[in-house]
């Protein structure tokens, strides 16, 4: 039997429920029955979908990215990464950490859970990411020779983490804006 598709606006009101439960109460109290009462639809319709709990988490996640990074353009490292500041709100990356961090338990305890973050979230944005670092290598702004290159995405898992643990203050689009140009940017020679 094939399975029917969901038109686009039911997709996103599923997945914007599964966000705000898993924003409510993690994953790991997170079931499907609570998103089939939450979205007014049938269990047997969600694992019909999505397959796992892992899938429909990772696949909402992926859903809620507003741009493909490697899209973005601008001629320059800087206002690439300017660029890709400015399509999300501090509302929203706030909204984003608290995901992660309700996330980042399940990860260690939940292999599926890992591997479906890992090929539809993390893989697909550290390839956008390694586009708009290789095209800053191309235009001559980044030795491709530099090892801070490897080290992007750490650091900005890094300002995610640190902020909130030594400032008490969430990251937001000035924090990393600042983040970038004090510590992204040189550190790669930009």
């Amino acid at each position: 039997m094939a399975r029917s598709r969901l038109t686009p606006e039911r997709e996103s009101e599923l997945y914007a429920a599964v966000l705000e439960l898993l924003r409510e109460v993690g994953y790991d109290a997170l079931t499907m029955d609570a998103v089939a009462a939450r979205t007014h639809s049938s269990k047997a319709t969600l694992y019909r979908q999505w397959g796992s709990k892992p899938e429909l988490v990772a696949r909402a996640m992926r859903h809620n990215k507003p741009v493909d990074i490697a899209e973005i353009d601008t001629g320059s490292l800087r206002g690439d990464i300017q660029a890709m500041l400015a399509h999300t709100d501090d509302c929203q990356m706030d909204k984003d950490a608290a995901l992660m961090r309700g996330l980042a338990h399940a990860v260690h305890t939940n292999p599926e859970l890992h591997r479906a973050l890992r090929e539809l979230l993390i893989e697909p944005e550290m390839n956008g990411l390694d586009e708009v670092l290789g095209r800053a290598v191309r235009r001559g702004e980044i030795d491709a020779g530099n090892p801070a290159l490897k080290l992007v995405p750490h650091m900005l898992i890094g300002a995610f983490i640190a902020r909130p643990l030594i400032e008490d203050q969430p990251v937001d689009r000035a924090f990393l804006s600042s983040y970038f140009d004090a510590v992204v940017l040189p550190s790669l020679g930009a």
